[in-house]
């Protein structure tokens, strides 16, 4: 890596923004419950399998409280094609029972409020306050560290230092778009394998993009 080539973080922003201004999620939802569920749920599995579980498991158990007094094993059933089900399962059982019985079915709108429910890391905290409740976000999944990573942005393999670096980088006001423009840019162009560096718009500012189009 070339660390005199770095980019500032503003040009980033100004280049990616514009050609991915979607700060949506790719997960199928209909309430901030649904996300949170479903977010959990896509950790260490694709947004296309959870969207295929979700239904299923919403219709069975649509609110906190009918999660809550789920069974543990048809649960897992449920989710079983995820990935570490049985985990899943009881975070998200947990976390409906603490969303019901202790804040009256609603979801917390703070990522200080989010992390303390069960399976609830920074990344799904960020991406359920910028969605739902319109608020910062910074949502550093596998995408964007690895797209900040090799843009020199963040150069980190830890998801809490690189979520602290480009938060000190940008504005607040910028966070949201920023985070979601490089989760993109990340999943279509700045691919794990064999990214597509000829056809990136940063190639000539990207400190990494060399020793890709070399090899």
């Amino acid at each position: 890596m070339d660390h005199s080539t770095i980019p500032d973080a503003r040009t980033v922003y100004e280049t990616l923004v514009p050609i991915w201004p979607d700060r949506g999620s790719a997960l199928s939802y209909r309430s901030c419950f649904e996300l949170l569920i479903a977010v959990i749920l896509s950790a260490q599995c694709t947004d296309e399998q959870v969207n295929k579980v979700t239904p299923a498991l919403f219709e069975a158990y649509p609110t906190p409280e009918a999660l809550a007094c789920a069974s543990l094993a048809d649960v897992e059933t449920l989710v079983r094609t995820t990935g570490f089900y049985r985990a899943k399962a009881a975070n998200i059982v947990g976390a409906a029972a603490i969303i019901a019985r202790e804040r009256g079915g609603a979801v917390p709108d703070t990522i200080e409020e989010l992390v303390k429910l069960p399976g609830v890391g920074r990344k799904t905290a960020n991406l359920v306050v910028s969605v739902c409740f319109g608020k910062p976000g910074i949502v550093v999944d596998t995408h964007v560290l690895r797209t900040a990573r090799r843009l020199g942005l963040a150069p980190t393999d830890d998801p809490g230092k690189s979520e602290r670096m480009l938060g000190s980088a940008l504005p607040e006001s910028m966070w949201t778009a920023f985070s979601y423009a490089l989760n993109r840019h990340g999943k279509y162009v700045c691919r794990a394998r064999k990214p597509l560096c000829p056809e990136c718009p940063l190639a000539g500012l990207c400190p990494s993009a060399a020793d890709f189009m070399a090899s």
